[in-house]
């Protein structure tokens, strides 16, 4: 099948021609034409199969006529990143260079004056992450009731980074009546809770099993201990033929610090995380797409939907920790059709994630050695918490008893447990017969004095003065063992 089998427009196609596609993906092949049907559309397909054109082309056609109000958008397309909102206006850019349409793309880390001037010309295409949605509409610079298409795009990683309650905001600002396409690489329960609540009587397209990776990625786990990971991924970069790779870590500062060595010894590489502005998140990539930059080494925000033509290598310096955010890194190579390699970087202690890992795509990764470094072996944990294959002793942890050092030492009898003397006792009693314990307060005679309690002295205490109540001294109180005069005197009114 080809384009012009879809009914899309002879300028929507003349635009895909000049991009260099001649046939649809199947995600874009069964898409588009309930798309311009004007049908809401439930689609499933791992990425890099195509979802951007899939919705960009017809949403194009169907633009074609009418006009946007100031402040009025007429369609939304909501992305979770600002990265893939920058590459879906790109797309439309490149697919509507036949249309004049206009669009305004609303991302943090950018004037809030330009923006609101594209929004006071009227906006055919909004393209926007929530937050900064949310902003100027609270700021009363945008209005929402004259969207006629919604997009919610890469809707798990809206779901992983907490952005679902601010899309059931936005949606509930919507007319009801418009059409809606919802697009994710996965669907779990609660993406399928989401598509139910926002979609009426959708077309599910599903052109792949969900979060399975491309076909054409070779795969391969290569475990060491932690501190030979940057030796092996040197090692790696330096046998493979590696054109371009990306290099994930699983946190910001894990990303500074493996930039900052793999350029100290020399490498072509470049950093790329959240906390960076986004001038320079922007230029970065830029660079990183026009082969200026070899290597670059990014946390889970490239993780999703960039689209880096011909990528050779996907390393994954870090195991992820969610499953399904592995399939979206590896599928950051071998896209449309090109063969891609991805290599998984894993401590011992890494074991149940690798294994969830292979659980979800249904297959283990083959184990890779490298030469001149020993491989170790994954431990993992069972259902008690306890690990397999790795002995427990000399970690100073025990269930229900303390750990033994040395020789056992003897324990004191159960009628009487060994405690440490306290100041004004005697450090030891003599062995007498068992006695009845005597009252810990002397009986009170009311209207009269307490009387005194008697000295305990032992041999043992005898060479030991008592510190606190000695005769050489005023009596001290607040030991147990002494009356407040007052509440004699209380006692003795009464």
């Amino acid at each position: 099948m080809n384009f012009s089998d879809l009914g899309l427009s002879p300028e929507v196609l003349r635009a895909v021609e000049d991009a260099g596609y001649k046939q649809p993906t199947p995600i874009q092949e069964q898409a588009i034409p309930y798309v311009l049907m004007g049908r809401d559309v439930l689609g499933c397909a791992q990425t890099g199969t195509g979802k951007t054109a899939s919705f960009t082309l017809p949403m194009i056609d169907i633009l074609a006529s009418g006009r946007a109000r100031a402040r009025m958008p007429r369609t939304l397309v909501i992305e979770p990143t600002r990265e893939l909102a920058a590459q879906v206006s790109e797309a439309f850019d490149v697919y509507g260079k036949h249309h004049k349409l206009n669009q305004a793309l609303l991302i943090g880390g950018e004037s809030f004056t330009d923006q609101e001037r594209k929004l006071d010309r009227g906006v055919d295409v909004l393209i926007a992450t929530p937050g900064r949605l949310i902003d100027l509409f609270e700021r009363g610079k945008i209005l929402l009731s004259d969207v006629k298409i919604l997009v919610i795009d890469e809707a798990d990683r809206m779901l992983d980074m907490g952005f679902i309650p601010d899309v059931e905001r936005i949606v509930g600002l919507l007319p009801k009546i418009r059409q809606t396409l919802f697009f994710s690489a996965t669907m779990p329960p609660e993406i399928r809770r989401l598509a139910d609540a926002f979609l009426m009587n959708p077309k599910e397209i599903s052109v792949a099993p969900p979060a399975s990776p491309a076909a054409t990625v070779t795969q391969g786990l290569v475990v060491v201990q932690p501190d030979q990971k940057r030796d092996v991924l040197r090692r790696l970069i330096a046998s493979e033929n590696v054109k371009n790779a990306l290099i994930f870590c699983n946190r910001k500062r894990d990303v500074d610090i493996l930039y900052r060595s793999l350029k100290r010894h020399g490498l072509d590489v470049a950093a790329l995380h959240g906390d960076m502005p986004q001038s320079k998140r922007t230029e970065t990539l830029e660079r990183f797409r026009n082969d200026e930059i070899r290597l670059l080494v990014a946390s889970d925000v490239a993780a999703r939907g960039l689209d880096i033509q011909g990528m050779s290598h996907v390393f994954n310096f870090d195991v992820p920790i969610h499953a399904e955010d592995y399939v979206h890194r590896i599928g950051r190579t071998g896209r449309a059709g090109r063969e891609g390699r991805a290599f998984t970087l894993a401590a011992p202690e890494d074991g149940r994630f690798v294994q969830t890992i292979e659980q979800l795509i249904g297959k283990p990764i083959p184990p890779v050695s490298v030469d001149g470094i020993a491989a170790a072996t994954l431990s993992f944990e069972d259902g008690d918490g306890r690990s397999r294959g790795r002995s427990r002793r000399g970690h100073g942890k025990s269930h229900g008893a303390a750990p033994q050092h040395g020789k056992p030492r003897q324990s004191a009898p159960r009628h009487e447990p060994p405690r440490a003397a306290k100041p004004h006792e005697p450090a030891h009693k003599p062995e007498t017969a068992r006695q009845p314990a005597p009252a810990r307060f002397a009986p009170i005679t009311m209207g009269a004095t307490p009387p005194a309690e008697p000295p305990r002295a032992t041999a043992a205490s005898a060479d030991k003065p008592d510190r606190h109540n000695s005769d050489d001294g005023p009596r001290v109180v607040g030991f147990g063992d002494h009356m407040p005069a007052f509440l004699a005197r209380r006692a003795a009114r009464g």
